[in-house]
């Protein structure tokens, strides 16, 4: 077979798709003639007014959550602060029992010679 009635064909094939996509063009184009463009306008207002009002709830549930969000960090630093004031009574704590316990050992070592034990004679 020869290569010019295999292009004829190739060729009338690609020919019969463009007619055939040309007829589906102009059918979509009387479609957005006759009111669909009308129709698909009205469509996209209506979703954008939606959306906004979706947004306008997002952006005040946002805000809340800010205001809770500030409490929390609040609550994070004075949780901070109480547990440095913690570790400073507990160090104070535990230097005053050294030093109660340390006065205790050198009380019953050590006694005062101001003090003189009373003797109760019996007679």
């Amino acid at each position: 077979m020869n290569f010019a009635p295999i292009g004829n064909i190739a060729m009338t094939l690609l020919c019969l798709a463009v007619l055939f996509q040309s007829v589906r063009l102009m059918r979509a184009l009387k479609i957005v003639k006759d009111g669909g463009l009308a129709r698909t306008i009205e469509a996209l207002d209506l979703s954008t007014q939606q959306a906004r009002a979706v947004l306008s709830e997002l952006k005040l549930a946002l805000g809340g959550c800010m205001a809770t969000s500030s409490i929390v960090s609040e609550g994070k630093d004075i949780a901070d602060e109480l547990g440095v004031m913690i570790g400073i009574a507990n160090a104070s704590a535990d230097r005053l029992m050294e030093t109660s316990s340390g006065a205790n050992r050198s009380s019953l070592i050590l006694p005062t010679d101001d003090t003189q034990p009373e003797l109760a004679l019996a007679a």
